[in-house]
Order: structure tokens, then C-alpha cells, then sequence
């Protein structure tokens, strides 16, 4: 994974936990075929797609109640 989308991706989801979450659950979406919401010019790896998507607000989350 790339650090400067880490550090972006942090910006929009401040938790890393949940940050972690919301990627590994991605990635496993992705790997299973799913298309990518985001375009890029350069191979990326699934976690790369994963943050990118997250950094320009394309997927997002909700903390469910206990």
C-alpha cells in the first residue's frame, strides 16, 4: 500500500480501525470481481483501489448501533 494514500485516507476516516475495516472489506469485494470506482492509468493493487475510492469519497461507512 501506498503511504500517501494512507495518509490521505486518514484524513477522511479518521479511526484507523475503522479504516482498516472498510478497506480489508473492499479489497475482498474487489478480488471477488467487483469493478472499481475509480480510473487510473497505472496498475494498482486492490488496496490501492481500495484507498483511492476512499480518498475521493466514493465508498463510505456507517457504525452500526450495539
Amino acid at each position: 500500500m501506498r503511504d500517501d494514500y494512507i495518509k490521505l485516507a486518514l484524513a477522511k476516516i479518521t479511526d484507523p480501525n475503522i479504516l482498516i475495516n472498510v478497506v480489508s472489506r473492499r479489497v475482498k469485494q474487489l478480488k471477488r470481481g467487483n469493478r472499481p470506482l475509480v480510473e487510473s492509468l497505472e496498475k494498482l493493487s486492490p488496496e490501492d483501489v481500495a484507498l483511492r475510492e476512499i480518498i475521493e469519497d466514493k465508498i463510505s461507512y456507517e457504525i452500526g448501533e450495539n
